[in-house]
């Protein structure tokens, strides 16, 4: 496994365990043992996975991960921490740097702040590459959602631009984590700037999450 993806598991191996089996989380509706039973089944079992995406084979995905949710937690946690198994697609030389990344980036984050959601220093490697990912990533929530133009930018580095062209523009500042986490739709426990008429704020809140206050 290569380092950010590596060291991300870790953290957030370490964060689940902390947290114990009943945490709340980010993600709606799951708690830990949720998570770790999803992040278990997402790379151990390739039958099952699809249905995170495709909402048509999502019953078969719910059944098996209430399976897994119904094993120990500490074992869980363990399976998601010794990483994929050898047959495995994220056991491919790159695959799991590229495809874990910021997943697990985002997921330690749902558990760090569902309790403590300041945000924490990211370190310089870890930052670039969530920085090079996001262009694509908004296209998964923020981009189909935004009803506005959103310029998301990072002081020093540029910014990405998405979103309906002839609308208001709305821009968000902020260090690549945040600006990832608003991407994944935990805007409302990030720490960024926003700017934008009052009535273009508006309307991309009642759209998507965006910082308080």
């Amino acid at each position: 496994m290569s380092n950010s993806a590596r060291t991300e598991r870790q953290r957030l191996a370490e964060l689940l365990s902390a947290a114990g089996p009943d945490a709340p989380t980010l993600c709606e509706g799951w708690t830990t043992r949720d998570l770790a039973a999803h992040l278990v089944l997402r790379e151990r079992r390739a039958d099952a996975a699809p249905g995170i995406r495709v909402q048509a084979l999502a019953g078969w995905t719910s059944r098996v991960q209430a399976g897994y949710a119904e094993r120990p937690y500490e074992e869980l946690v363990q399976l998601f921490r010794s990483g994929p198994p050898r047959l495995s697609p994220f056991a491919l030389p790159g695959v799991d740097e590229a495809a874990n990344t910021v997943e697990y980036f985002v997921h330690a984050e749902d558990v760090r702040r569902a309790v403590e959601w300041q945000p924490q220093d990211v370190a310089p490697e870890l930052a670039q590459s969530l920085w090079q990912r996001l262009p694509m990533l908004t296209r998964l929530e923020a981009g189909r959602k935004t009803p506005v133009r959103l310029a998301l930018r990072w002081p020093g580095a540029g910014s990405v631009e998405f979103g309906p062209r002839g609308t208001d523009l709305v821009e968000l500042t902020g260090e690549p984590g945040e600006l990832v986490l608003f991407a994944f739709g935990r805007g409302a426990r990030t720490s960024l700037q926003v700017d934008g008429t009052p009535a273009a704020v508006a309307s991309l809140a009642a759209a998507l999450p965006v910082p308080r206050g």
